[in-house]
């Protein structure tokens, strides 16, 4: 072998080597989510079919200590339901703006909020209410195509994005949330119109009062 050939042959390992390391690196980096510092910037990606998006919202609900503020469109999902009956039932303050489909939707998980005394309103100022964001703890911004549906997480072709601790961002779609909060309506049940203005935001008026039992399943 050659010096040339030796050389050549030296300097590829090192190459592979290196390229082996640093993606070993960068996985390492987006997996762990314990090397993420508080406050620190951080954003991850998920995508369905089948992709992990209702674990990613449930997981983030899950770690909610203050608030959890919701639009969706469509809203079958029993995981992500359960898991903000949860969180209201440990003292978050959980608020639902849902599009005037979910008044006559038959498999809407609406109702379970309603009569787990989350506050839920319907936004039918337009044609349709076509947001899927929540909002968490003032940190957290949840968004994309992804519904918050069983049909989005097991059939559809949705992404969605979890970004934390951006500020200036998480504040445009905090003023946002609360613009269409002011023209909702509150959620009267499934079929029925609601004649009652809707009080002052509930972040404001936080309870630590237990939620009345539970009469409505979760389809």
């Amino acid at each position: 072998m050659t010096r040339l050939t030796l050389a050549l042959s030296v300097a590829a390992t090192c190459i592979v080597a290196g390229l082996l390391a640093l993606a070993a690196g960068c996985m390492e980096g987006t997996n762990t989510a314990a090397e993420i510092s508080p406050g620190q910037f951080a954003m991850s990606v998920h995508f369905s079919p089948l992709g992990g998006c209702t674990d990613a919202v449930v997981e983030q609900i899950n770690h909610a200590t203050r608030s959890v503020e919701m639009q969706a469109y469509s809203f079958t999902s029993t995981p992500i339901a359960k898991a903000l009956v949860q969180a209201h039932e440990r003292g978050v303050t959980v608020t639902a703006i849902l599009d005037k489909s979910q008044r006559t939707e038959k498999y809407s998980s609406s109702d379970f909020l309603l009569h787990a005394n989350i506050p839920t309103y319907i936004d039918a100022k337009h044609a349709i209410a076509h947001n899927k964001i929540m909002l968490i703890d003032g940190t957290t911004i949840i968004t994309g195509s992804f519904n918050f549906t069983n049909s989005a997480e097991k059939s559809n072709a949705e992404n969605m994005l979890v970004i934390k601790n951006d500020a200036s961002l998480y504040a445009q779609y905090e003023e946002n949330f609360h613009k269409h909060l002011d023209h909702s309506e509150q959620y009267a049940g499934r079929g029925e119109q609601s004649t009652e203005p809707r009080t002052a935001h509930p972040s404001r008026k936080r309870s630590k009062e237990p939620s009345a039992s539970l009469s409505v399943p979760i389809r």
